[in-house]
């Protein structure tokens, strides 16, 4: 070997030591140029240093690459670990786009998800994204970029994404692409399996390619976020189940008490039907259970049982308790609820809730409605036989069949005492509604009622005789009481006696108040009630037997205020009927002017009341005032 080429070998070995101490302290490039240009000034093997030059920098370039992976690895774990950590869906989908965006330093990143029924790939994250046109963009698969990367599940990269033809362009996608002036757009797929649940996208402004290293990490970052994916809406999944599992346990639970609390509302219902109780007592019941107050009212509006007296029905409660009755329906509505009280087929009352219950109160209110019924059925079936048993009784002792003493004793058993004075009724043309409510008056007050020769005959004890009459009248026109005659039918005529006590006494009153109602009758004074008094001179023909009375029943004012004030209305009362009610002869006969004899006569009027002239008024004057005469 020359010196020449020792010294060559001498400088290439100096120069390889160099380069290895400038890989060791990690140098940048330009010291490797600059190293190259003193190795070459020196002499040294231009070949020789060229090829030790270029190992340098392939080896710095490696351990770049390695830095790099090393990065990125670790970039990824951390990712990773971060999209583990995470439950929410959306907020794992926000951390994908802007991990992968962090990664591959690119301008923009987003993420669309697959609808596989519509056949599209839709937006659903996205960073970096500005235009409203871009986020509501929807891809055919197959269409655009992104369509293709949904429907091969192969990642896809274009530097130039308008002048790429490898897949097909659309006007939508490319306006939306457009809008956001991307060029070089990475798409890979979210893989579970060989299924294709979205497309992950890096893209930047310029037309910068992607590189074999950047799909790599892009498709590795898609994979590990495809799983955190998944298991997010894994998660989702079982909390949706688990709140399910939490909604349908308390469901059952509620369910549960509902059943208990319906079984114990029927316990305590069932326990009043078993000891006998009443509507009352059902009304108490329910009120406990559902802890507002409760009305039983019939379809006139009667109250037959009440949990709160100070609670009274107004007509817009009615209304509705009437609608209810009419199609036999539990109404639930402005801010009360109704159920119907039925048997038989037809409606015998309503029960009445304050409030608007729900659907297990409403069962329960329904199931109390059944009880009220079942009590009413059972309260009427004795009813009915203790009125049977009544109305036997009042016939044997109208029509004499049995003696006083065993009569009354019958009377006793059946809580009737004909020891008390009692009221005796005789109605012609009653209707059933007069007929039932006479029955119920009888066995509530302690008297007796029955239908003979087709009259009402009704014994009530402590009562007027004209006032029950009046009021059986009042009801049956409607004025007096809220119930409703029936179409078609007179009211009823009513003759009254009494009050008479024990079984003869109140014999011969049946007899006088019939007397009483076949003279109303054949006055034509149909719907009309009167005693023998009221009858006037009809009521003496009938055998009153009483003058006096009939007198003091006609006159009575008017002798009494003659008494008072030593007037002498009486006897210009007597001279004007005499004279025929000639003012003139009737001043003359009593020595004094006309005007006195009108102002007298108007005195008589204001004490006889209006109607007084009539002509039946009138008679019924003149034959008091004959019998005032005798009897004084």
């Amino acid at each position: 070997m020359s010196e020449r080429a020792a010294d060559q070998a001498v400088d290439g070995l100096a120069a390889g030591e160099r380069y290895l101490a400038l890989l060791a302290d990690d140098r940048p490039a330009e010291d490797y140029a600059v190293l190259l240009h003193e190795a070459r000034a020196a002499g040294a093997d231009a070949e020789v240093v060229g090829r030790l030059h270029q190992l340098a920098l392939r080896a710095r370039g490696l351990r770049e690459v390695g830095r790099r992976r090393e990065s990125e690895l670790a970039a990824l774990f951390d990712t990773v670990a971060d999209l583990a950590a995470l439950k929410d869906l959306d907020d794992v989908l926000e951390a994908i786009v802007r991990r992968a965006r962090t990664l591959l330093a690119c301008d923009v990143s987003y993420l669309s998800l697959n609808d596989d029924e519509a056949g599209e790939t839709y937006m659903r994250i996205t960073q970096g994204i500005h235009s409203e046109e871009f986020r509501r963009v929807r891809l055919g698969f197959g269409e655009g970029l992104g369509g293709l990367v949904a429907q091969t599940a192969r990642p896809y990269a274009t530097a130039d994404y308008f002048s790429d033809e490898r897949f097909e362009h659309t006007r939508t996608i490319d306006s939306a692409v457009g809008s956001e002036e991307l060029t070089a757009i990475l798409g890979v797929p979210l893989l579970l399996g060989r299924t294709v649940i979205g497309v992950l996208y890096a893209a930047n402004h310029d037309p910068r390619p992607f590189s074999r290293e950047d799909v790599d990490l892009l498709t590795s970052f898609a994979g590990h976020a495809a799983v955190a994916l998944d298991n997010a809406r894994r998660t989702e999944e079982n909390a949706a189940a688990l709140a399910d599992l939490r909604r349908t346990g308390e469901l059952l639970r509620q369910a549960a008490e509902g059943s208990q609390r319906a079984a114990d509302a029927h316990d305590r219902l069932a326990n009043v039907v078993l000891q006998g109780g009443d509507l009352g007592d059902v009304a108490g019941e329910l009120q406990q259970v559902l802890g507002e107050p409760v009305h039983v009212v019939d379809a006139q509006g009667t109250t037959l049982a009440t949990s709160d007296p100070g609670w009274a029905p107004d007509e817009d409660v009615m209304e509705l308790v009437r609608r209810s009755l009419e199609d036999n329906r539990t109404h639930v509505e402005g801010g009360l609820s109704v159920a119907t009280v039925w048997a038989g087929g037809a409606p015998l009352a309503a029960v009445l809730v304050r409030g608007e219950v729900d659907d297990l109160n409403r069962r329960i209110l329904e199931r109390a409605a059944g009880t009220a019924a079942l009590i009413m059925v059972v309260q009427r079936s004795v009813a009915e036989t203790a009125s049977r048993r009544r109305g036997d009784l009042l016939v044997d002792l109208l029509l004499g069949r049995t003696g006083a003493g065993a009569l009354t004793a019958r009377a006793s058993l059946l809580g009737a005492d004909l020891s008390r004075p009692h009221a005796v009724l005789v109605a012609a043309g009653a209707d059933p509604v007069a007929v039932q409510w006479a029955t119920d008056q009888a066995a509530g007050a302690g008297g007796l009622c029955a239908e003979v020769d087709d009259r009402l005959v009704l014994v009530l004890p402590d009562r007027d005789p004209l006032g029950t009459g009046r009021y059986v009248v009042e009801r049956a026109r409607g004025s007096g009481a809220p119930a409703r005659r029936t179409v078609g039918r007179d009211l009823p005529t009513v003759g009254v006696a009494g009050p008479a006590s024990g079984a003869d006494g109140v014999r011969s009153a049946y007899v006088e108040a019939t007397r009483c109602l076949e003279a109303l009758l054949a006055l034509g004074r149909r719907g009309d009630v009167a005693d023998a008094a009221a009858l006037g001179f009809v009521g003496l023909l009938l055998g009153r037997g009483d003058p006096a009375e009939h007198v003091r029943a006609h006159l009575g004012p008017v002798i009494d205020y003659d008494t008072e004030r030593r007037t002498g209305l009486v006897g210009t009362l007597e001279a004007w009927l005499a004279e025929d009610r000639h003012l003139g002869r009737t001043g003359e006969r009593l020595h004094v002017h006309p005007n006195t004899v009108t102002q007298r006569l108007d005195r008589v009027g204001q004490l006889l009341g209006p109607g007084w002239q009539a002509p039946d008024r009138l008679l019924e004057l003149q034959l008091a005032l004959r019998l005032h005469r005798v009897l004084s």
